[in-house]
């Protein structure tokens, strides 16, 4: 996938310095997007996430380094024809628009390459800036799940969002 700034594609190995320092060992992205932190480069192990067939990273045209990463997931009991997504990008990056310019055309490629009618997203209570997101892209408030999962020892709500083909 490609949008006007941005390439969407699979992670390889050699993400692995980019990962780690948008995703996996930034604070403030962990703050927002459930993934486990790592100390340091070495010991970080890139290998589950690359080639995974959901997870794509996000790019810059420009440099061709990845920004920050954008997934989808179904939901086993779903009895619809939906997927959650899922995006983090590197608080270096954050206030450009990169996370709704992803997120948009990732919507797009749920509903158009792999045929799903809904797609929701959520963001732990308190995140104005995924909720404006999901906003910028159309999607609409669905419900709330309270005390939906435990991350970083503390109960989280998770408002949902969400968006129909038609």
């Amino acid at each position: 996938m490609q949008t006007e700034r941005l390439i969407i594609d699979s992670v390889k190995e050699s993400d692995k310095e980019d990962y780690f320092y948008n995703i996996s060992h930034d604070k403030k992205v962990l703050e927002t997007f459930i993934c486990n932190y790592a100390e340091s480069l070495d010991d970080f192990d890139i290998s589950n996430f690359v080639g995974h067939p959901k997870l794509f990273a996000i790019r810059l045209k420009s440099t061709g380094r990845l920004i920050g990463i954008i997934d989808y997931f179904i939901e086993p009991e779903s009895k619809d024809n939906s997927c959650e997504i899922g995006y983090g990008i590197g608080s270096t990056y954050w206030n450009n628009g990169y996370a709704t310019e992803a997120a948009r055309a990732f919507i797009e490629y749920c509903f158009n390459e792999l045929g799903f009618d809904t797609v929701y997203a959520s963001f732990f209570y308190g995140n104005e800036a995924s909720k404006r997101v999901m906003e910028k892209c159309g999607m609409k408030f669905s419900h709330i799940s309270e005390n939906e999962l435990t991350y970083q020892g503390i109960e989280r709500d998770l408002t949902y969002y969400s968006i129909n083909k038609n």
